[in-house]
């Protein structure tokens, strides 16, 4: 018998995901409004551990097949999984791409958001409109009997529209009780997607978008995901819970 590919959480379990993932979503607005010129990526990375630990959690991300900083922080052409340096000087016009993950008593919030310093202009602007645009277009599909591909074809419609192009080598997950569960989420139309939503599934919904093409490549460090032509990248991230009525957003701050 082959393997169910998604996981369906209890009550209990999503009570306490919901915790989790409302106060991983504190802690990235807090961090978000920190961003400023002059401040080192390291330093953000020190905050973001204060913050977890002052609320009760630990990082997820902390030691995760030995990934080495308590968030993602992930700077202009840099995509994902962008590592804290103290000779990493924030400055202005830099886009910052900050992912945080914690567990709070067993339980994984999830999210990540696209920050820029000083106002945003251009093209870059629209890349940041047009990455949290498929965000909340895939979040509308992320619903019962829908299935994974309605997700991924809905972000990717929406950003090939404008001109960007979706990461491919890198998708968003299943979530809640370990950092990745079943199921892979794709940013992109694919015929092997086609697990059904079914309610109690929490999934991370996350686009990661590039002004160029979508092809990245890993840094020297072994994590560090960037684009390979140098092309800056915007990346979104809620965690949904999927209901017999409309999606759940976890880690929407000013939602239920």
């Amino acid at each position: 018998m082959s393997k169910r590919n998604y996981v369906i959480h209890t009550e209990e379990e999503i009570r306490g995901i919901r915790k989790s993932a409302r106060k991983a979503a504190e802690i990235l607005d807090e961090l978000c409004r920190t961003v400023r010129p002059g401040l080192t990526t390291l330093a953000l990375d020190n905050l973001a551990g204060k913050l977890i630990k002052d609320c009760g959690g630990a990082s997820a991300f902390l030691n995760y097949h030995g990934f080495p900083a308590q968030i993602c922080i992930s700077v202009n052409d840099e995509v994902v999984h962008g590592i804290g340096q103290a000779g990493r000087v924030i400055r202005m016009g830099d886009l910052v791409s900050l992912d945080v993950g914690i567990r709070l008593n067993g339980y994984i919030g999830d999210t990540a958001r696209t920050v820029s310093v000083g106002p945003p202009v251009g093209r870059v602007a629209e890349l940041m409109a047009v990455t949290r645009k498929s965000l909340d277009a895939a979040i509308s599909v992320t619903v019962s009997n829908n299935i994974v591909r309605d997700i991924g074809a809905t972000v990717e419609r929406i950003v090939t529209a404008a001109g960007f192009s979706v990461v491919r080598d890198f998708v968003g997950h299943g979530c809640g009780v370990k950092l990745h569960e079943p199921p892979e989420v794709p940013n992109y139309a694919t015929k092997k997607s086609r697990e059904k939503l079914r309610p109690g599934m929490v999934l991370a919904v996350e686009p990661m978008v590039n002004i160029g093409a979508h092809k990245v490549k890993i840094d020297g460090d072994g994590w560090t995901v960037r684009t390979v032509d140098g092309s800056l990248s915007a990346h979104f991230e809620h965690m949904v819970l999927i209901t017999d009525h409309k999606p759940e957003v976890l880690t929407r701050l000013g939602e239920a």
